[in-house]
């Protein structure tokens, strides 16, 4: 750090020695002293040094001519640009002939440096406001994130007869978030005339209307231009991706190259974009192709935008490839690397490639936060997962929602509800999946009556659940044995909230009447269905079946789950186990030796355990080898524990040792 410090230093030093010699020696003699005294505030700007603003301004003073509105406007400017505020005040007392230039740059001053107020009590004062003060006020309150201001100023500019520019509207259209809102703004430019003429003007819509899913407005727009530019096609791609019509992208795409316009990075990043949406590698890699011919493949945006792809299409080998080969890292291509590390579970790649970014002093956004805090949850190492909560703490990331959900999401799977319920009960701003998450992590861990509570909660608040929302709570009442109110939720689901029954919400309310021991109304759910019931529902019930002891409906259910998939291990295992408790040793042959014939393999199961930073991952045929025999008398005594404190019934919990 005192190294750059000298190294800036010396950097500006001879600067100012110049700047103070040509001072002394010309001022009395420059014949321009005014275009002089312009190039070094510019020079000054450039080099965003205090003191040397400050040396200027002093002589300026000296000579009297920090008087002059034009090299008094170049002060003001001056000071806002290096976030002197102060000085810039100072600065705009001191020109006695103020134009309307001189205020409107005092008036950016405020807002580029946050002070949004003073902006507006300078406004107020103003005599002489033209259209770009106006629009300052607007761009200013915009760049401060106060949209409801703005669009305020944007009503009183038009009430006072000010007549909005072409750069007003597309400040205002950038701002827009409702449908109905875009539509009233696009009348006030069709009223003005400008609506087909501006190209600037016209690329913003077409990127509102993207924005706001409604490609046949975009469409509209975009034909009724009378000129195009590269920017109009990107907009008109980017709109069709946001949408999810990847065919229209790809169509505009191939039209934009035979109608003359060369596709620049954003063009090629956004098809590439498209590609990973549509998991369409053959295209993807066309375009992966044209990008190297085009040589922007150098570009970040367009790296990021192929590796995400890869990573997408399960060519994960590719994208660690390029990534590797890419010579210069920064945080955007680190964190698609790490999300696409972490969407196919190679959680301590992910980890790594963290920790060598933070080294790096790359800054992780909420994006990596997202993605890491996913790794450590598969993971379920809590230390982990506490020690980057320290770290979004730190960097002030912690409020953002993304992150927020994350951690919730996080402490919910590793078991520590309490903690993600603090989170969520912290976050200023919820949004419908932080409430889906806190759910969904209620529900995991058992907590049904709390979980019903946020959901009630949720609703009381105005918002209207989805279906991950509405299959979260009722996984939530089967885990906690809710099932009046389970059955409620789901009877009413269509009408009360207008989510259609899907398959994940029938397999959530046959676990629960499963769980409850009531199979028969469980089969009649699931032969009452729309849908095809898949092998999954039939399993889940088939688990409910062994938990009870029911003979009769295992049967049942296994038989429906061989129909549809023959060489799955898990019916045939049960009903073995069912029959050997029975005793009927002569069904235990014949359901061998079925799986036999039809070449079933027996499923083999994965434990892990975590311990400081290692996660030591073994299989169920060799825990005999790994000090087995203690560990089920381990179990044994554990579960014994269990019964008598009542968290148990007997046919719950089975300790097997490996044995049919």
């Amino acid at each position: 750090m005192i190294a750059a410090v000298k190294t800036a230093t010396t950097k500006l030093t001879p600067s100012l020695s110049f700047a103070t010699t040509c001072c002394q020696t010309h001022s009395g003699s420059l014949q321009n002293p005014t275009s002089f005294y312009y190039d070094l505030i510019r020079h000054c700007i450039s080099l965003n040094s205090s003191s040397f603003a400050k040396f200027i301004h002093a002589r300026l003073i000296k000579i009297g001519y920090n008087r002059h509105t034009f090299l008094g406007n170049c002060l003001v400017e001056l000071y806002s640009q290096i976030g002197a505020v102060d000085d810039a005040f100072g600065a705009f007392g001191d020109v006695p002939n103020k134009n309307p230039i001189t205020w409107n740059l005092l008036l950016m001053g405020f807002f580029k440096n946050g002070y949004p107020e003073n902006a507006r009590q300078l406004f107020d004062e103003m005599q002489d406001r033209d259209v770009v003060s106006w629009n300052s006020m607007i761009s200013g309150y915009m760049l401060n994130g106060l949209v409801e201001h703005a669009l305020y100023v944007f009503l009183e500019m038009q009430a006072v007869g000010m007549r909005p520019s072409g750069f007003t509207f597309s400040i205002v259209v950038s701002s827009v978030e409702y449908v109905w809102h875009g539509k009233q703004v696009h009348g006030s430019i069709i009223r003005s005339g400008l609506d087909s003429s501006n190209v600037v003007l016209g690329n913003s819509l077409i990127d509102m209307y993207g924005k706001l899913n409604l490609v046949d407005y975009a469409f509209g727009v975009f034909l009724t231009m009378d000129e195009l530019d590269v920017v109009s096609w990107n907009s008109m791609i980017s709109g069709c991706e946001k949408c999810g019509d990847g065919k229209w992208a790809f169509s505009l795409f191939h039209l934009m190259r035979v109608s003359g316009f060369h596709p620049d990075q954003f063009t090629v990043s956004t098809v590439i974009t498209v590609c990973a949406n549509l998991r369409d590698l053959a295209r993807g890699t066309q375009v992966f192709a044209q990008s190297v011919r085009m040589g922007v493949l150098s570009n970040s945006i367009v790296s990021c935008a192929v590796i995400d792809m890869f990573a997408k299409c399960n060519r994960l080998e590719d994208s660690i490839q390029l990534f590797r080969e890419t010579p210069h890292w920064d945080s955007a291509l680190c964190n698609v690397m790490i999300s696409g590390y972490a969407r196919h579970g190679f959680s301590e790649e992910a980890l790594c490639l963290f920790v060598l970014t933070l080294r790096d002093d790359f800054k992780p956004t909420e994006f990596t936060f997202g993605s890491i805090l996913s790794c450590s949850s598969c993971l379920a190492l809590a230390e982990q997962g506490t020690q980057i909560h320290s770290l979004a703490v730190k960097l002030g990331s912690e409020a953002d929602v993304i992150v927020a959900s994350s951690l919730v999401d996080m402490y919910a799977k590793s078991g520590l509800v309490d903690s993600a319920m603090k989170i969520f009960l912290k976050m200023g701003v919820r949004d419908l999946v932080c409430w889906n998450t806190m759910i969904m992590g209620f529900a995991r861990n058992g907590q049904g009556a709390e979980a019903l509570h946020i959901f009630e909660e949720l609703c009381g608040q105005g918002f209207l659940p989805d279906r991950i929302t509405l299959a979260s709570i009722l996984l939530a009442c089967s885990h906690g044995g809710l099932v009046s109110e389970g059955w409620r939720i789901f009877s009413t689901m269509e009408e009360k909230y207008g989510v259609s029954r899907s398959i994940e919400h029938y397999t959530c309310i046959v676990d629960m009447l499963g769980r409850a021991g009531k199979l028969a109304e469980a089969i009649k759910i699931i032969e009452a269905m729309p849908q095809e019931p898949n092998a999954s529902i039939w399993g889940i019930l088939l688990g409910s079946c062994w938990s009870h002891g029911d003979m009769k409906f295992a049967e049942i259910v296994a038989e429906r789950m061989m129909e549809l998939e023959p060489c799955t291990y898990l019916p045939y295992s049960v009903l073995v186990r069912i029959y050997a408790m029975r005793g009927r040793w002569e069904s235990v042959t014949r359901v061998r030796r079925l799986m036999k014939e039809r070449g079933v393999k027996r499923a083999i199961g994965c434990s892990w355990i975590g311990i400081k930073n290692l996660v030591v991952a073994f299989k169920a045929n060799q825990i005999l080898y790994c000090g087995g025999e203690a560990i089920y008398s381990m179990l044994r005594l554990l579960v014994r524990e269990m019964k008598d404190a009542g968290y148990v019934s007997q046919h719950h919990v089975v300790v097997w040792d490996g044995e049919e």
